[in-house]
């Protein structure tokens, strides 16, 4: 058993709730590996608390924290500062800790970049359609320019918060980068071409694992390749859809390996290797029962 004592770093997952998160798995695996003497548990911080939360924290001298629903942008007036990549998406989902407070930071996408690029999918001019337009749609639209992708054309239930999407990454982009559909105007789009299919909305998530946001078969010749956001289940509607129009389909059980390993190399100044990132993925595959 692993010894605790005074030199022992904290660090930790807040939100609510936050019972059957797999991130103890990642960074309690990556202390085991590198030798380091840090622990990382789940902290429950119940609403209207967020803040009584982050002052003990640094009270006790915890080392880092990330950040998962619903205090992503809760958090912000929070911190002491906040890097430009958390700032342009408005989402914070690691804590720093520095002088006199925690820096916000976001991994979350560095993390879905650097799970795209080990599962072999390229962003670099690429046409993409992103289903979503909520905080994980707008923040993959954000990383989708930074990567260069030729194109995103966003898809979303409300037309209206496609609309209000495209028009921020376009501003950013000083070009028409994005454009705006409803679900249903799918049709719209070049059926002679295929897409990466990026699903950024929780439909199909468990336990209501028999929806995807379009259940139109048609839909899914579009895509050549399909990347849930959702890692659980670690089969989606979505990606099913996805392998039955003879697409390659991805879950995001490698996004969630990824931020969390890029929040620990911010944590301890370290460069997890590939080898250790396959050790824990394994882990995080078993601890979700697969």
């Amino acid at each position: 058993m692993k010894e605790i004592n005074t030199k022992t770093k904290v660090c930790g997952l807040i939100g609510y709730p936050v019972g059957h998160s797999v991130s103890p798995v990642i960074h309690n695996s990556l202390a085991e590996i590198y030798g380091q003497n840090l622990v990382y548990v789940p902290l429950q911080v119940e609403p209207g608390k967020l803040r009584e939360a982050l002052e003990g924290a640094e009270a006790f001298g915890f080392l880092g924290m990330n950040v998962t629903v619903p205090y992503k942008s809760e958090v912000i007036p929070c911190l002491r500062e906040i890097e430009p990549l958390a700032e342009q998406i408005g989402a914070v989902n690691t804590l720093v800790r520095t002088e006199g407070g925690y820096r916000g930071c976001n991994t979350d996408m560095p993390g879905l970049f650097r799970a795209m690029c080990a599962d072999g999918v390229k962003i670099e001019e690429e046409e993409v359609i992103l289903l979503g337009a909520g905080g994980v749609a707008r923040a993959i639209a954000f990383l989708l320019l930074k990567e260069k992708a030729g194109k995103v054309y966003i898809l979303n239930r409300s037309k209206e918060r496609a609309i209000s999407l495209t028009d921020e990454v376009n501003k950013a982009a000083g070009r028409t980068f994005a454009e705006a559909y409803a679900l249903e105007e799918y049709r719209k789009l070049d059926n002679s071409r295929k897409y990466l299919v990026i699903q950024a909305t929780n439909v199909g998530m468990y336990p209501h694992t028999e929806r995807a946001v379009i259940e139109e078969e048609d839909f899914y010749k579009l895509a050549g390749t399909g990347y849930d956001v959702i890692f659980n289940p670690l089969e989606t509607r979505f990606m099913q859809l996805v392998r039955r129009a003879h697409g390659k389909a991805y879950h995001g059980l490698r996004m969630l390996l990824y931020q969390g390993i890029i929040a620990y190399e911010l944590w301890n100044d370290v460069r997890v290797s590939e080898e250790a990132a396959e050790e824990i993925y394994r882990k995080m595959e078993k601890a979700l029962g697969v």
